[in-house]
């Protein structure tokens, strides 16, 4: 199962679109889902991103300032794997591995796709995989990026600078 992921788009708090370079990159990947890890800002994302597949998005720290309700956690059986989406919100020091892989565990998965830190990031932690894809829009000590996914056995993850 390939999937593309985003988070921390911060439409229009902080940038006036997703870009077109993030939806080229999720077309020509030919995913066939997308998971947004929060802080969308505002719904035309979840339009703008189900042009190219369906899209499962959860809620981030800033959403609720925009009016945007959306599930704080959702769990995916995806490739055989359980995947945990989760903003990561809470989570103290922001991004740290440990506290999200005891999240993703207590959740009985496999993977967590997070955000929060605006960083890309994979690691594991105590058998679980962490993928943080940072962000297309509004990046922190890193590139603006989203990452694409094959879920399954031999899990694999690309980040792609948008």
């Amino acid at each position: 199962m390939r999937a593309g992921i985003v988070s921390d788009t911060h439409v229009y708090d902080r940038a006036a679109h997703l870009g077109e370079r993030v939806l080229e990159v999720f077309r020509r990947s030919e995913v066939e889902l997308i998971l947004h890890a929060g802080d969308l800002t505002s719904m035309d994302v979840v339009d703008e991103l189900s042009e190219v597949a369906e899209v499962v998005a959860v809620q981030g720290n800033m959403d609720a300032y925009y009016g945007t309700r959306l599930p704080e956690k959702r769990v995916l059986s995806l490739g055989g794997m359980r995947v945990l989406v989760f903003h990561g919100s809470g989570v103290y020091p922001r991004g740290d591995a440990s506290k999200l892989a005891y999240i993703a565990r207590e959740h009985g998965c496999d993977v967590i796709v997070t955000g929060h830190t605006h960083a890309p990031a994979l690691v594991e932690r105590g058998g679980v995989r962490i993928v943080n894809p940072g962000s297309p829009t509004n990046p922190r000590r890193s590139f603006p990026s989203v990452a694409v996914a094959e879920f399954g056995e031999g899990m694999r993850v690309e980040f792609v600078r948008v």
